[in-house]
């Protein structure tokens, strides 16, 4: 059964922080919470618990994975981002958005879609996701819990300790964070494509 860690969703401590993350750092399979809903997460090199993610969402090879990062300085280590895009970034980040980008090198293959080298990227606006980055010191590999069949994704702790408590590693409880998953657009096209009407405001993007 996974370790549950309640951590204080605005002052988290920093021992309960460092205790995630070593969690991730050995290959573990996380359920954190996010500013839009909870995730599943793990390390980007982690191949055995990325397939684990798959099998417990039951995801083909063509889901896009998101890289959460802690700041558009880190994003542009695996997005290809012009100085347009770059400034509607720092505007909408940290927010409740998932980007989708040109991937760079430093992108692993096996995380990209199969007909186009692109990855998803996040920052999400949540003191325990910036604390955990920043304990890390790398991005998380991440994919919201929306369980096979369902349309939202799981919002209480305890009930996801139930649903897959014996499937990840660690579930971090950070209170109530909402069922609501981001908003996801597409910025390799012009004008910019939203792909998932989420949390995040579309508003900005009509053309």
């Amino acid at each position: 059964m996974a370790d549950f860690l309640e951590i204080h969703p605005d002052n988290p401590q920093p021992r309960l922080i460092a205790r995630a993350a070593a969690v991730f750092r050995a290959g573990g399979v996380v359920v954190y919470p996010t500013d839009s809903s909870y995730a599943l997460g793990c390390q980007i090199g982690e191949k055995s618990a990325l397939d684990r993610i798959r099998m417990i969402r039951r995801l083909d090879d063509k889901h896009n994975f998101t890289l959460v990062c802690r700041d558009l300085s880190e994003i542009a280590t695996y997005a290809r981002i012009d100085n347009s895009a770059y400034r509607q970034l720092r505007s909408l980040t940290p927010g409740p958005y998932t980007f989708i980008y040109e991937a760079t090198k430093q992108v692993p293959r096996r995380l990209l879609h199969p007909k186009r080298r692109a990855i998803g990227i996040r920052v999400p606006d949540t003191p325990i996701i910036r604390d955990l980055l920043a304990e890390l010191d790398q991005p998380i590999l991440s994919t919201t819990l929306i369980m096979p069949g369902d349309e939202v994704p799981l919002d209480d702790p305890y009930e996801i300790r139930e649903s897959i408590g014996h499937c990840v590693d660690l579930i971090i409880d950070g209170g109530h964070c909402g069922a609501e998953p981001t908003t996801v657009v597409d910025m390799t096209q012009d004008p910019p494509k939203v792909l998932r009407a989420g949390k995040g405001d579309t508003a900005v993007f009509a053309s």
